[in-house]
């Protein structure tokens, strides 16, 4: 029987990563379950499910850090995912990423900027000038 934070972080993973997330959960299943378990309930489970900043600022947030490490592609590109399924438009994206190259530097932002036009051209999304 699972918890209720788990129950709660389950639905959140849900709400921000959908068909994203459920993928990333079934691949952990073979290597390390406990692991999944961990990652649904504290992430989503205790912090995403904190009051104070709503899904879009979470994953803005997310997706810079994320950006600015340049060292977590396949969990940006998730990520990513996660900010449309949010509300953040793809402009939003890539101004956060173009904002991380002042931060993390060029290399980091071209990184994010090209995992971004992955999943946008994914969703067959065009960016707006």
């Amino acid at each position: 029987m699972k918890s209720e934070r788990y129950k709660n972080g389950w639905d959140k993973l849900a709400e921000i990563d959908g068909e994203q997330g459920k993928r990333v959960m079934e691949a952990l299943k073979d290597i390390s379950p406990e692991f999944a378990d961990l990652l649904i309930e504290f992430p989503f489970g205790d912090v995403y499910c904190r009051p104070g900043l709503d899904l879009k600022s979470r994953e803005i947030a997310t997706v810079a850090a994320l950006t600015a490490m340049g060292t977590a592609l396949p969990q940006l590109k998730v990520h990513v995912h996660g900010a449309l399924n949010v509300g953040c438009s793809p402009k939003e994206i890539i101004e956060v990423m173009i904002q991380m190259a002042v931060y993390a530097g060029f290399p980091a932002a071209l990184n994010g900027l090209f995992v971004a036009k992955e999943v946008f051209d994914e969703r067959n999304l065009e960016v707006s000038s």
